[in-house]
């Protein structure tokens, strides 16, 4: 029962912190499964089934705040549920961890990408169209690693949204959580084909799903009202941490290592942190400054009432 309490307990920091940046639960929840005791496939299997139920809780209320792109949504999310079902599949049967240190290597990148923009006065990058030639790709990565890994659709895909600057922050996380519905729903029947249900356990996938279902109008509701540059800031913190640590270790780094290089990223993030909250402080109203976009004027960035970042792109 302690053990279930704590599940539930994860489930709640895992989603409050994966509906508000766009990523983290997979990566939390199949670290404490993990700890506690679950093999790899077992721990997967588990955070899939209770992301069908918190994913739709997440979704339904990043819909009602205005924080998802419906052009962009099914663009990502079929062919990330065909990446997920086929991750899960394979993860069933053989081991797929050769590959972490080349994904923690390009989300890492994509990491500071996203700090280098949002600690600037104008936000780098052109403005793209969310194309579904480069979102389908996107999606069927992401649905496959996340599958194979117990995490990593909101890493990849909401990183890659935000730092290709096809989406802002808001919408990126908004429509990477409501997606992650498909891909929760293929991974989960890839582990039920392959595992069998009488493998999972279902207690605490339970107490992981209460947790994460408190956690998700909580976390909506913040993304709808907390500045863009914040959240950019906030997301690009999470990804260089967590991708740090985890090339680190999938390297057998020793710990004196692994202690010195987060060390390093905790100084870089913090840096960049600074520079950006100091922008924004100097920013009027709080929003982000004309350099939402290159080629945009300073009138249109400063339009009453919106976030520069939040207006259409070409």
């Amino acid at each position: 029962m302690p053990t279930l309490v704590l599940v539930a307990i994860v489930g709640f920091v895992a989603q409050l912190i994966d509906g508000a940046i766009g990523m983290a639960f997979g990566i939390t929840s199949t670290t404490m499964l993990l700890i506690v005791g679950y093999g790899p496939a077992m721990a997967s299997a588990v955070v899939h089934l209770t992301a069908i139920g918190t994913s739709i809780a997440s979704g339904a209320f990043h819909l009602r705040f205005g924080n998802v792109d419906r052009a962009a949504l099914l663009k990502v999310a079929v062919p990330g549920g065909i990446g997920a079902f086929v991750g899960a599949m394979l993860l069933s049967s053989i081991d797929l961890s050769a590959a972490r240190p080349w994904t923690a290597t390009l989300l890492l990148v994509l990491g500071v990408v996203i700090l280098l923009r949002f600690s600037r006065v104008a936000i780098l990058g052109v403005t793209r169209r969310a194309r579904a030639r480069w979102l389908m790709p996107l999606g069927l990565a992401g649905g496959f690693v996340d599958a194979t890994g117990g995490g990593g659709w909101g890493p990849i895909v909401t990183t890659t949204l935000t730092a290709s600057n096809a989406l802002t922050p808001r919408k990126a996380i908004g429509t990477a959580n409501t997606a992650e519905v498909v891909v929760a729903l293929a991974a989960s029947a890839g582990f039920l084909i392959g595992l069998g249900a009488s493998s999972i356990p279902w207690d605490a996938a339970l107490a992981l799903l209460v947790g994460g279902i408190i956690a998700a109008p909580i976390a909506a509701k913040l993304v709808s009202i907390a500045p863009q540059r914040i959240l950019g800031l906030l997301t690009g913190t999470v990804i260089v941490l967590l991708n740090v640590y985890q090339l680190a270790t999938a390297l057998d780094a020793p710990d004196g290592i692994v202690i010195a290089a987060l060390v390093v990223g905790l100084l870089g993030c913090a840096v960049a942190v600074g520079a950006g909250v100091r922008v924004h402080l100097a920013e009027p109203r709080g929003g982000v400054s004309g350099g939402a976009s290159t080629g945009e004027s300073a009138a249109a960035s400063e339009a009453p009432g919106e976030d520069p970042l939040e207006q259409r792109r070409d």
